[in-house]
């Protein structure tokens, strides 16, 4: 009987310990669909081989007020992408965890200005991240918090 207690309290603490392990895992999970924080855009955030892709998957004005038509990706750098629609258009870029357990690092695209930036996204809470993008190496940069919405 003693045998079986000790057996049964070393399988309560195994459990216990891979619970405490797997928790920060869960807290720390940026997948699904994230409300911008302007509240004008929402981006759906997916693993892509390891790191974190997402694509705007709804706007708020979705159609052009001068053509009456969807929003188009207008302001883009790249010619080539200025006629393709803005729904659907990727945000975050294959960012990559980072030394910082709730913090995924690669590039962010503005869809506003056409401009692709280093940028990081970082879990603040259970519903809530930061995303940041940032130019000369990281010196000057713009965040937003970004709310999950499913």
């Amino acid at each position: 009987m003693k045998i079986f207690r000790i057996a049964a309290a070393v399988v309560v603490a195994a459990i216990g310990l891979a619970l405490m392990a797997i928790a920060p895992a869960l807290a720390a999970d940026p997948f699904g669909t994230w409300l911008t924080e302007d509240k004008k855009g929402k981006v759906h955030i997916v693993n892509c081989g390891g790191a974190l892709c997402g694509n705007l998957v709804w706007i708020k004005e979705p159609l052009d007020p001068e053509t009456n038509k969807p929003k188009l990706d207008k302001h883009n750098g790249d010619a080539s992408k200025q006629g393709r629609p803005l729904l659907g258009v990727p945000i975050v870029l294959n960012m990559k965890p980072s030394s910082t357990a709730e913090k995924w690092d690669g590039q962010v695209y503005n869809a506003e200005d056409g401009n692709t930036y280093t940028g990081s996204f970082t879990m603040t809470g259970a519903n809530s991240a930061e995303l940041k993008g940032c130019v000369l190496a990281g010196l000057i940069c713009k965040a937003q918090t970004w709310t999950r919405t499913n």
